[in-house]
């Protein structure tokens, strides 16, 4: 497990080989499209601007107890910032090709959550719950000493972002959300009530099913965890080939050339290929998530005091377990809700796009993104 080092940010600038005496390769924009963890060439290059990654000024390690959190950093330091927050499974790298596309006079940081791209894995012993990432987001921000910021997350990166919202919402101006809700509301759970959806007549106290349904991801994520550590299985090793194919048919709403992306920052090259690089304890979404019950919804959403905006990808997914995807029942729930409590506070735009557009397409949110963050605020006006 790596310790953490004296300091609790160390940055590697523009055009600077070396990484500040850390052990381990250079983390300067020249290098960093080839490397991985520690001082292994991942064999996933980078393809997209004469080595330096569209516009990337720098890749920054902050310390933690349990190893350090690691992030890209765009732009100037002094422009409003922006936390960029990737979803299960991927990494930073997710905002690769959408950031070089969005206004340059915005401070944008993409983490790394723990145990996934560059980042430390967990201690052992220890679970990745949603709510530990939502204290990781703090110790970067409590790190760069930002007090008030925006938050764009795709994903589960947009669940931590609204569960952050409403637990400091003295410090989010602006919440983006990429094909995702600020908290997570489970199909299995919304079935029974599709009549009393409305706002205007509060949900009823969760049923004992929809109780035991919370209760079921909760027991499963701790069996899973401990099979894991149980386990002496080794890591699956494979040539890139075999690791971008496999990642391919898992992934069906990525493409290839941002399946390589995702890749480049999420294995490691050992000598007889790739494994991946992130957390074999983090497994299912809904074994992580923490779900918030109808009841519950309303009163959190009149937390948020950040302007919000909620980008549905036409083709992408609409509920956490990706079952019925057909069934909208959640996503018009959660809109009603935001539309209803926030007001003028929440705006809602449907593009052409699966669940990767950000990625894919991201010419097609890139204009939406960029105006919604120069604007001013209702309270602004």
């Amino acid at each position: 497990m790596p310790q953490p080092t004296s300091r609790s940010l160390l940055v590697s600038p523009r055009g600077q080989c070396g990484n500040l005496s850390l052990p381990g390769p250079c983390w300067c924009p020249r290098h960093v499209g080839t490397l991985t963890r520690g001082s292994e060439s991942a064999g996933f290059t980078d393809e997209w601007g004469g080595g330096c990654l569209l516009g990337l000024t720098s890749e920054m390690k902050l310390a933690v107890p349990w190893g350090h959190i690691a992030a890209k950093l765009w732009g100037s330091q002094q422009g409003p910032p922006v936390l960029c927050l990737h979803g299960w499974l991927d990494n930073a790298n997710s905002f690769d090709r959408l950031i070089p596309l969005l206004p340059k006079d915005f401070h944008y940081v993409a983490m790394d959550f723990g145990g996934h791209g560059l980042s430390s894995h967990y201690s052992p012993g220890l679970p990745y719950y949603q709510q530990n990432f939502v204290i990781e987001v703090q110790r970067v921000v409590a790190a760069l000493k930002w007090n008030r910021f925006s938050i764009m997350g795709h994903s589960f990166g947009g669940i931590v972002g609204g569960m952050y919202s409403c637990t400091f919402p003295k410090m989010v101006d602006k919440l983006i959300l990429l094909d995702t809700f600020p908290f997570a509301l489970d199909y299995k759970e919304l079935a029974p009530l599709s009549a009393a959806r409305s706002p205007a007549h509060p949900a009823e106290p969760a049923t004992p099913q929809e109780s035991e349904n919370l209760l079921t991801y909760k027991r499963r994520m701790i069996e899973h965890m401990l099979q894991i550590e149980a386990s002496q299985k080794p890591q699956r090793v494979l040539s890139p080939e075999e690791m971008l194919q496999g990642f391919l048919k898992n992934n069906s709403h990525v493409g290839e050339e941002c399946a390589r992306l995702l890749l480049q920052r999420g294995t490691t090259q050992v000598a007889t290929g790739l494994v991946l690089s992130r957390d074999r304890r983090i497994s299912l979404p809904e074994h992580s998530i923490d779900f918030i019950s109808r009841d519950l919804f309303v009163p959190f959403i009149r937390k948020l005091q950040a302007h919000v905006l909620l980008i549905k990808a036409m083709q992408g997914f609409y509920n956490v377990r990706r079952e019925n995807d057909a069934d909208k029942e959640a996503l018009n729930l959660a809109t009603d809700i935001l539309k209803s409590v926030l007001k003028e506070w929440f705006q809602y735009t449907e593009v052409p796009g699966n669940h990767y557009v950000h990625m894919n397409q991201p010419q097609r949110v890139a204009g939406i993104i960029g105006s919604f963050l120069k604007s001013s605020t209702p309270n602004q006006l």
